[in-house]
């Protein structure tokens, strides 16, 4: 198993991330959060958990230890591969995955796409004993970087329509979160803004 890269950041994709180790570029599959912390040029520390297929071998990439876990906790779950893993974190932070599964809300899962009422009420059951409940923020993504600025729009874009939303849907979703992200104070935070685009999309629903 390979635990986690370390090195340089070769480039960035709106769901990948390549890091350079040893003179091999390492493309990782990350969620919009973790993205939009690192810079080409800069070094970066990802955790990683390595999903082997019989056509394909892909690295999936997190700001920590903890995110991985629930990663693949998240796949001892009937039905969910890693990319509706990568999904439910892309929407929720691990600690609010855990304190949805804990008290039960159904709605904080459907809010996840390709995830209906259904589904969440099966998740429910099956990880209420595995995920255990929230332990607070995690310190130690100081490793992963410090956020992208530019082209906010085409990076939250992409990651809407990398969740299986239709492009008028993400026009939509990012118009809507503009304002919210042209009153940050700094730069605008991708993981925040996907989960606010997130919500009104749900909203429309």
């Amino acid at each position: 198993m390979i635990a986690f890269v370390s090195g340089p950041v070769a480039a960035l994709a709106p769901t990948t991330a390549v890091i350079e180790v040893g003179g091999i570029g390492m493309a990782v599959q990350c969620t919009p959060d973790t993205l939009s912390r690192l810079r080409v040029g800069q070094e970066a520390k990802l955790a990683t958990s390595l999903v082997v297929r019989e056509d394909s071998l892909t690295l999936y990439g997190f700001a920590d230890d903890d995110e991985r876990q629930v990663f693949e906790l998240l796949q001892t779950a009937s039905g969910v591969g890693p990319r509706l893993a990568q999904a439910m974190l892309a929407v929720h932070t691990p600690d609010a995955l855990r304190g949805a599964v804990a008290s039960g809300d159904e709605k904080a899962l459907t809010a996840v796409p390709g995830i209906g009422k259904k589904g969440a009420q099966k998740l429910l059951l099956e990880l209420k004993d595995r995920l255990g409940e929230p332990v607070g923020a995690h310190i130690g993504r100081q490793g992963v970087g410090t956020a992208v600025t530019a082209s906010w729009r085409d990076q939250l874009h992409a990651a809407l329509i990398g969740l299986g939303y239709a492009t008028r849907e993400a026009d939509e979703a990012v118009a809507a979160v503009t304002p919210q992200a042209e009153a940050a104070d700094g730069d605008p935070q991708i993981g925040r803004l996907l989960k606010a685009a997130l919500q009104t999309l749900n909203r429309t629903r």
